[in-house]
């Protein structure tokens, strides 16, 4: 029996040097996963930080339909007719409207 126990003693001593090691082992690799995710964190802030904001989409200006240039010459038109604006008034804003 004293080998039996010898046997068993020396295979308990493996195993939980076995363990330990294996536990060191995973908290050193937990630990540098840690440290390089940290360190790639502020890699991608201090980028972003350098990096411009997109500039805003420019303002377009929508290109006056058909209809709006007849709108608009109907009512010059009445306003001419009123008297309201003169010849010349008249066709300086009929150009101007025509874009000629």
């Amino acid at each position: 029996m004293p080998g039996l126990l010898r046997a068993v003693a020396a295979t308990a001593v493996v195993s939980g040097t076995a363990t330990a090691t294996r536990n060191a082992v995973n908290r050193r690799q937990a630990d540098k996963n840690v440290a390089a995710y940290s360190e790639a964190q502020q890699h991608v802030q201090a980028e972003q930080a350098t990096q411009a904001p997109p500039p805003p989409p420019a303002p377009t200006k929508p290109a006056p339909e058909k209809d709006d240039i007849y709108t608009q010459l109907e009512r010059l038109g009445e306003l001419h007719d009123k008297g309201i604006l003169t010849d010349e008034e008249f066709a300086a804003q009929k150009t101007k409207i025509l874009g000629l």
